[in-house]
């Protein structure tokens, strides 16, 4: 079974910083993209910002030059560092990844979320 494990979630002021981590274990045999998406309050799921298992990423432009995501392969986690935290970046925030598991089934797999809210 897969699971992906979220950890660094927390309350900070505004201007701090935090660094999540998902790490994905159990029977994959590929991962590939992997993503974070955050669900502010009263608000839709939106996608913060993804990297493909090359390593080329893209982000939402609410946080460019804020955020960095990044993963490591050879421990099948993905990393967002975020920088500069607003009150607006309050969410809970989800990793995503899609995988290859070891029956060949192609999966979109979900964290369970993390609570991240920033505090003015």
């Amino acid at each position: 079974q897969v699971q992906l494990v979220e950890l660094g979630g927390g309350l900070v002021q505004a201007g701090g910083s935090l660094r999540l981590s998902c790490a994905a274990s159990g029977r994959i045999l590929s991962l590939n993209d992997m993503a974070w998406y955050r669900h502010p309050p009263g608000k839709q799921r939106e996608l913060v910002a993804r990297i493909t298992s090359g390593g080329s990423t893209n982000y939402a432009d609410s946080v460019k030059g804020r955020f960095t995501i990044s993963r490591d392969n050879a421990k099948n986690t993905v990393y967002l560092q975020m920088n500069s935290l607003k009150p607006e970046d309050t969410a809970v925030y989800y990793c995503n990844a899609y995988l290859i598991d070891s029956d060949y089934r192609f999966l979109d797999f979900w964290g369970q979320g993390t609570q991240v809210t920033v505090s003015s």
